[in-house]
């Protein structure tokens, strides 16, 4: 490939050779290290390319060979430009093309975001378009440290963020805590369960304890900070102290002299009850779209849009869909330029019951995404006691869930007192000088 290139910047022929020895002048070409390549033979000639140089060396060749070449091509950049060397508007528009290219090249034109799951990319670049990070702006004002500062400064779920330059675009990877995604998806209002605690993300020194956060019956506890002030097969309440963070420090005699104060630490499992439930309407809505749309294109340059035709209409019920394309050079160097279009399709509404099967299916299929969900957090399933009810507007599925999982939630420890003994001098009775204190 990079041959290729190379052959066509500097030009080359591609050239016809005739006569009774045409074989001699492959072989004299070959001996003077005159380059040839593509050769193809034909009827009594050979076809093949030549550099302009190498062609300028073959005339003692055809002279000593008794050989004939005919030019059946001129090939490359030099013999374009030759060929256009009149057309003096062409080249300073070519050349004003790529001036304003390599111009653009300086400039940011795409802001890619990518592992973002809990908001959506139009949330995050709202908030880099408040701190002037913008589309338009120039790559050299692009701080990718303070980016990443910013957005971890702001959202305290992001436990890792990567900023950089790729061309024109500003790509940035987040990587979000996946304890604090699964504690927002898990507060359900339908089951008021809860199966995950957000993770903190700095480290603090200060005492802590692990406590119950919601009723259950021990089953494990490996407790590697703090002490244990229960065993497996004790049942527990919400808030209950599981581990004191709070280390007792005795002295010979076995007695509390103080206190050493740590962060719990511990693998705490029990089992424990989840309410379930989840409701579907027994009917849905049917859209009935209408062969009648209307269409507008639109082009997009620096911002700016131009329109062409309108998607404005007095329809009563409309779904409109929109479709953008942006140019680009390559897979990173995005131009600020773009079309696209968007259609209003116009439809009507109606309510169209759904089939006994239908309801179950669909009820089923939530609750098995709801059980796979909690054995991807460790939550290990060992009885399932829900059932579907039918009502005459909705269904049900509602039941208990008897689970083993991950118990526990930390939280500070109130410090105590170490206990004060009595000193071995301590006055008890007797007077220092050895009186009784009665009184002769």
């Amino acid at each position: 490939m990079l041959f290729k290139i190379l052959q066509y910047i500097r030009g080359y022929l591609c050239i016809r050779v005739t006569g009774y020895s045409a074989e001699r002048f492959l072989n004299a070409c070959r001996y003077r290290q005159i380059k040839l390549w593509d050769l193809k033979p034909l009827s009594g000639a050979y076809e093949m390319n030549i550099s302009i140089r190498g062609f300028k060396q073959i005339k003692p060749v055809l002279r000593k060979t008794g050989t004939r070449v005919v030019i059946v091509r001129r090939i490359g950049f030099p013999f374009f430009l030759y060929r256009y060397r009149r057309r003096k508007l062409f080249f300073a528009g070519a050349g004003l093309c790529l001036l304003f290219i390599f111009a653009l090249s300086k400039f940011v034109w795409n802001i890619d975001i990518r592992g973002n799951l809990t908001r959506t990319d139009e949330t995050l670049i709202e908030f880099l378009s408040s701190k002037d990070i913008k589309n338009g702006m120039l790559i050299s004002d692009v701080d990718c440290a303070r980016i990443v500062k910013d957005i971890r400064k702001e959202y305290d779920d992001i436990i890792w963020v990567s900023a950089s330059i790729e061309g024109t675009r500003l790509i940035i990877q987040v990587k979000e805590n996946e304890d604090s995604i699964a504690a927002a998806d898990d507060i359900d209002e339908a089951s008021g369960v809860k199966t995950g605690e957000d993770e903190e993300t700095e480290e603090t020194t200060e005492p802590k304890d692990i406590v119950a956060d919601t009723s259950c019956t021990i089953t494990s506890i490996i407790t590697r900070k703090g002490v244990p002030q229960v065993q497996p097969g004790a049942q527990v309440e919400a808030g209950q102290l599981l581990v004191s963070g709070q280390v007792p420090v005795n002295n010979d005699a076995g007695e509390i002299t103080g206190y050493q104060y740590q962060e719990s630490d511990a693998d705490i499992r029990g089992q424990a009850f989840l309410e379930y439930k989840d409701t579907q309407s027994l009917t849905y809505e049917q859209k009935i779209f209408s062969t009648t749309e209307k269409k507008e294109y639109f082009f997009r340059l620096f911002g700016y849009r131009i329109w062409l035709g309108s998607v404005k209409n007095d329809y009563e019920n409309v779904e409109i869909y929109s479709e953008e394309t942006r140019f680009q050079l390559s897979e990173n160097f995005y131009l600020p330029i773009s079309y696209g279009h968007r259609e209003a399709h116009p439809y009507k509404s109606k309510m169209k019951a759904y089939k006994k099967e239908e309801i179950q299916r669909i009820l089923t299929e939530r609750f098995l995404t709801y059980c796979e969900d909690l054995e991807k957090k460790g939550v290990e399933i060992i009885e399932n006691d829900v059932k579907i009810y039918t009502g005459s507007k909705e269904a049900e599925a509602r039941g208990t869930l008897t689970v083993v999982m991950n118990i526990g939630t930390s939280r500070p420890a109130q410090p105590l007192e170490a206990e004060v003994l009595p000193e071995e001098n301590e006055q008890s009775g007797e007077e220092m000088n050895g009186n009784d204190g009665s009184s002769d």
